[in-house]
């Protein structure tokens, strides 16, 4: 039996609402790090088959090691030691003439870590215990299109619940509107069988608590970590005027799943072990609230929001597509989906794809970075100031050399503003790229800023007119 927290339609934290749940903490992760066709799990070093939105540490990648994680310089997660990577299939809105139109987050996630063991845990005795280096596993199983078995302890730790609206949460996305949005939650099993980091189909490794993330551990898997609870909020409302069927809802999941039987994730663990272990063992309160645990030191949030992780797939994930990204035709089922291949997906894994416009051989100014234009506090670049509906890079900058500035800075799609000089505290926080992430209003493919954030550039001199290199962060 689930928690009751699983089938709850409030907003109250999980484990204030359930008895026997005592100490846990809620891991904040405020953003994606990236949305792209990668698994190191499922498809190491090659293109996945379906989209993830992903979160954790700018050490993401198609291939993934415990080294790696390590080498992170920030993270999307709020705790400073844990550079591991969290990532769920994404969500699309499927429009009447067969168009997807990617739904997004509200936010990245929240990752509850729940302290919860068993008496007849078969080594109770010995206590929870962390995640060790180089362990990884999944959850769920993307080929299922039933709930023939309703019983499955895997099938009943997927969840959602329609957030805004009185009811239960369902083994199944919602046939109604989330005016507050649609929470998918996801529970890993917790009982390893303390041998095995990996298994061959990334779960046999582990095993489910007779209660699904309470109850005892079998004798197969006698190990018990740390229960790890996914929350992943979509902001589905956005579409509340699209729905063109009464009967049925309109999103699927990028894998082809129109109903959420077949949802997903994975955890790949990049935390330094002996601060996981401190804080399962020293971390005792009923709060959730992170910050009261002193194992732990945190990112700031401009930290958080600005660390990215470039994409390398050269497809795109956003706008209205004909088809989801990959091989991925809608399956509803009952039967298990068919994995597809050969439609003529990309499948290659390319350069690095920068959030800037290469200007430094052709006009002499080079990409500075993403700083900062807080409202209120004045502008980081105060020189003359242009708003155009057709906005560009390049006409940006040949506007500010034209009236004899050295930067040149694009905010909002359309704006440009020149000045002299950025200021230190307006500039990226180190080994972030910042959240300049708006396309311009006159080049789509190009980026103009964010919301108050400015993409910055600097005249250069030839010979010497080199851009920030944004890939020595992996």
């Amino acid at each position: 039996m689930l928690p009751k927290t699983t089938y709850t339609h409030t907003l109250v934290g999980m484990a204030c609402l359930v008895p026997q749940a005592t100490a846990f903490f809620r891991l904040p992760c405020s953003y994606s790090a990236v949305v792209e066709r990668a698994d190191p799990i499922m498809d190491p070093g090659t293109v996945s088959n379906h989209l993830h939105a992903v979160m954790g540490s700018n050490a993401f990648n198609f291939t993934l090691d415990y080294p790696t994680t390590q080498m992170a310089t920030c993270s999307t997660c709020k705790v400073i030691e844990d550079k591991s990577s969290y990532w769920v299939p994404s969500l699309f809105y499927r429009a009447q003439n067969g168009s997807f139109v990617r739904v997004q987050q509200s936010g990245g996630a929240l990752i509850y870590y729940l302290q919860r063991t068993d008496q007849k845990d078969p080594e109770f005795d010995k206590g929870l215990i962390a995640f060790p280096e180089g362990f990884r596993m999944v959850a769920g199983d993307m080929m299922n299109r039933n709930d023939s078995n309703p019983e499955s302890l895997a099938q009943k730790a997927v969840s959602f619940v329609c957030l805004g609206v009185n009811g239960p949460a369902s083994p199944k996305l919602p046939k109604q509107n989330c005016p507050n949005g649609l929470r998918t939650q996801l529970i890993f099993p917790s009982c390893w069988d303390g041998h095995n980091l990996d298994s061959e189909d990334h779960k046999s490794h582990m095993a489910y608590p007779t209660g699904v993330d309470s109850g005892s551990c079998p004798s197969t898997h006698p190990k018990r970590f740390i229960t790890i609870f996914y929350e992943v909020t979509w902001s589905v409302d956005a579409f509340k005027d699209e729905w063109y069927d009464k009967t049925k809802q309109p999103f699927v999941f990028s894998h082809g799943d129109p109903e959420g039987f077949g949802y997903h994730g994975d955890f790949l663990n990049g935390w330094e072990v002996e601060v996981l272990q401190r804080a399962i063992e020293d971390c005792t309160a009923s709060s959730g609230v992170i910050e009261e645990c002193s194992a732990f030191t945190f990112w700031k949030d401009e930290e958080m929001a600005g660390c990215k992780v470039l994409p390398r797939v050269n497809e795109p994930v956003d706008g209205v597509l004909a088809a989801l990204p990959g091989c991925n035709p809608v399956q509803n089922g009952p039967e298990p989906a068919v994995l597809q291949k050969d439609c003529g997906a990309v499948t290659e894994i390319g350069d690095p794809v920068l959030p800037f416009t290469d200007l430094s051989k052709t006009l002499n100014w080079r990409y500075v970075g993403c700083a900062k234009d807080p409202a209120g506090q004045g502008r980081t670049l105060d020189g003359p100031s242009d708003d155009r509906a057709d906005m560009t890079v390049d006409s940006c900058v040949e506007f500010c050399d034209s009236k004899g500035f050295n930067y040149a800075g694009l905010e909002y799609k359309s704006q440009c503003f020149c000045g002299n000089g950025v200021a230190q505290d307006r500039m990226p926080a180190n080994g972030t790229t910042g959240e300049c992430d708006y396309p311009c209003a006159g080049d789509a493919k190009q980026i103009c800023g964010g919301y108050g954030q400015v993409s910055v550039y600097l005249r250069c001199d030839e010979g010497n007119c080199r851009n920030a290199d944004l890939t020595k962060l992996w």
